[in-house]
């Protein structure tokens, strides 16, 4: 969630009950090392740093392993490498699902080097023990199982205590169902075995949810990108008792948001922080697409820009102040 996962965000979604684990944007290894001058705000846990799982990318395995040793100093539940990451620019330097398309050795040797890393500092550190998760696809087009799952074992054997699945493959975009069997198959290949599997892909609401969890009961967990921007109160929609009705005052949250994000992110971030979150969040309006155009071009002048946007927007549509969510 490269632009939304930071703590402007992670505040809005505690103000409606929260979530269990966060994990942030992704941290690029040599950035890390290097001390880039917006590192500080990637590794700012506020809200809640002991729900913080410091998400990790990069294509250099000494840097991977230094980059870990300094996130596993930081306050949070634990390490996870991103291998599941598809974007082009991203994947063709050998991050991301990169991991997954070069030789099996080069990633191994990465895997078992920060997993030791990981071992070492919960010997040392037994009362604030660190988890090693793999964030994941399935792979290249011309994945197998038998290579898929030999994969996964691979991981596992070198400390991975939690595998979440987003199971597409490297191309294979969002109107494409997610293969959720491969997710259930995971759960059953390990079952004993100490290591959790989370879903991730296409859970949107209560109904989503639910179908996930038939379809894979045994997953330890659910994790939620996209859907959680556009709805930041989905977590208490999906656990809430039936019947159960959540009010949003949909202004005042687009109001707080632009606060929080100059409380907590450098104003070079604003412009492009501010018009990823309202392209989702624009998505609850009756006029999406003319909320969305107003408010991101709005941002693209300034934030008081988009708060004169913002209030015009509500003068003019006062039936979108509230939302009521029946759960």
């Amino acid at each position: 969630m490269a632009t939304i996962s930071h703590p402007a965000f992670r505040i809005l979604v505690e103000q409606f009950g929260g979530c269990d684990e966060y994990y942030n944007e992704m941290i690029n290894a040599g950035s890390l090392l290097n001390d880039g001058p917006f590192e500080k705000y990637y590794i700012d846990p506020y809200p809640v740093p002991e729900k913080i799982v410091w998400q990790l990318t990069g294509h250099d395995c000494d840097r991977m392993v230094k980059a870990a040793q300094r996130l596993l100093e930081l306050p949070g539940i634990g390490l996870d490498i991103n291998m599941g990451c598809s974007a082009p620019d991203v994947y063709k330097t050998g991050a991301g699902i990169g991991w997954m398309l070069r030789p099996v050795e080069e990633t191994r040797e990465m895997i078992s080097e920060v997993g030791r890393l990981v071992a070492a500092y919960n010997i040392e550190n037994p009362d604030n023990k660190k988890r090693f998760s793999v964030k994941l696809r399935l792979g290249d087009e011309n994945f197998t199982d038998d290579g898929f799952y030999s994969f996964c074992d691979m991981l596992v054997e070198n400390g991975a205590k939690l595998l979440t699945l987003h199971p597409r493959s490297k191309k294979e975009k969002l109107t494409r169902p997610p293969r959720y069997s491969y997710c259930q198959s995971l759960c059953e290949r390990y079952k004993g075995a100490g290591v959790k599997i989370y879903l991730n892909g296409n859970v949107k609401d209560r109904a989503s949810a639910e179908y996930a969890a038939q379809v894979c009961p045994d997953v330890s967990g659910i994790m939620i990108s996209r859907a959680s921007v556009q709805k930041p109160w989905i977590f208490s929609e999906i656990s809430a008792d039936p019947g159960k009705k959540i009010e949003v005052d949909m202004e005042k949250v687009c109001y707080n948001y632009i606060e929080n994000i100059e409380k907590y992110q450098p104003k070079e971030f604003y412009k492009t922080r501010l018009q990823r979150f309202f392209t989702y969040f624009c998505m609850n309006f009756q006029f999406a697409h003319y909320a969305q155009t107003k408010f991101v071009n709005a941002a693209e002048k300034g934030n008081e820009e988009l708060r004169n946007e913002i209030r015009a927007f509500f003068e003019k549509c006062p039936e979108e102040r509230t939302k009521a969510i029946k759960v």
